[in-house]
């Protein structure tokens, strides 16, 4: 089978120089490189950073799917990006919020992410954090649970639609309390 048909018949349209020479079966860097440099020339691979690369327009990608693949570990949308979005919060911040097992700021084309660090015994309960398009997210009751993690005393512009009670559950069954 050819490289590229390879390539497009992966579900997944975000890669790592190491996928890609894992899904090609390339060992030798030389090779590697010099064929991800020729799909690059021809807009089968699109660069988004070095070393990560796309087969679709990145504004085709949901910004959500970034973070993950970006990372190249675990990681769920969480914090002011879910309270934001469910109304918790007025403002919106200026970056995609997750968490992971890292602390990192980083930007992909006119996408700001930040990436807060949380322990591995919290990280990894999946507690109101469900699985949807291929990233993880938080509820709104578990983004609640993980602000409060990082900021007793964050202030929620409205706090009528948080069941403070699920907040309570949530944050004992992760263990932050």
């Amino acid at each position: 089978m050819y490289r590229i048909d390879k390539l497009l018949k992966e579900e997944n349209r975000l890669f790592h120089t190491n996928d890609l020479s894992l899904l090609w079966e390339i060992k030798n860097k030389n090779t590697l490189y010099t064929a991800i440099k020729r799909y690059v020339k021809k807009r089968i691979l699109i660069p988004i950073h070095k070393g990560f690369y796309a087969t679709v327009e990145p504004d085709l990608i949901h910004p959500y799917r970034f973070i993950g693949s970006y990372l190249h570990r675990y990681c769920y949308i969480s914090c002011e990006t879910v309270l934001f979005a469910t109304g918790a919060i007025f403002q919106k911040g200026n970056y995609i919020t997750a968490l992971s097992n890292l602390s990192k700021k980083f930007s992909l084309g006119t996408r700001d992410f930040l990436v807060r660090k949380m322990m591995d015994e919290f990280l990894y309960n999946l507690e109101d954090v469900v699985e949807k398009n291929g990233y993880f997210i938080a509820g709104l009751e578990r983004a609640v649970a993980d602000m409060l993690y990082f900021n007793r005393h964050y202030h929620f512009d409205n706090r009528r639609i948080i069941n403070w009670e699920k907040v309570k559950a949530v944050q004992k069954g992760v263990g932050y309390v």
